[in-house]
């Protein structure tokens, strides 16, 4: 499997944030995309995800499903963690669960980010790391090859982001590809790397 991007154009508001931008991932590898803040990090994840229209240039997923689009083949974790906050934290994920198409063990995929035992408490009185744990709950309840996280240790103390670093390298160790936003270090293995601006 191969994520491929051939010469994309991004322009927002008029401004061009990058053009002529080419880069492939491989199975079983990460690619983490590092600039200045508008370098335009997380529109090249918006436009993986289907969610930012192009202004030019192609992007392809090879060797995955050939009835599936892109996007529909892609887990999206951007900044917001769509929680509802009346709903517990094992009832936001089985309803992600559903709308993505899983049929994933909710219970699981809590104990995996350790909110195992918050699965009954309402997301309001979550903190943000614990919201943004259940966001990332979805990677692990629902199968999809490819992950794009924004900044996904945004808010995880120490042992959250090692947990984070175990449950990405373990989907590349299965073959799935990652394509992350980051200002720091994330530990995931097999990863390079892509900056974006000057």
């Amino acid at each position: 499997m191969e994520l491929a991007a051939d010469n994309l154009t991004c322009i927002r508001g008029g401004r061009n944030v990058f053009t002529g931008l080419s880069f492939s991932v491989q199975s079983g590898r990460a690619l983490i995309v590092t600039g200045r803040n508008g370098a335009g990090k997380s529109s090249l994840l918006r436009a993986i995800a289907g969610l930012l229209r192009l202004a030019d240039g192609e992007l392809s997923l090879t060797g995955a499903a050939d009835d599936l689009t892109l996007p529909e083949q892609c887990h999206y974790v951007g900044h917001q963690d769509a929680c509802k906050p009346a709903l517990t934290a094992a009832e936001n994920l089985s309803f992600w669960s559903g709308y993505l198409g899983g049929r994933g063990n909710a219970a699981k995929a809590l104990s995996a980010v350790g909110l195992g035992a918050l699965a009954d408490l309402p997301a309001a009185f979550l903190s943000a790391g614990q919201k943004r744990r259940l966001s990332l709950a979805r990677l692990v309840a629902v199968k999809r090859p490819v992950w794009l996280l924004d900044e996904p240790n945004t808010a995880l103390d120490t042992a959250a982001q090692k947990d984070l670093a175990g449950i990405v390298n373990a989907h590349l160790q299965s073959g799935g590809i990652v394509v992350a936003a980051a200002h720091g270090p994330l530990g995931f293995a097999r990863a390079k790397t892509l900056r974006l601006g000057k």
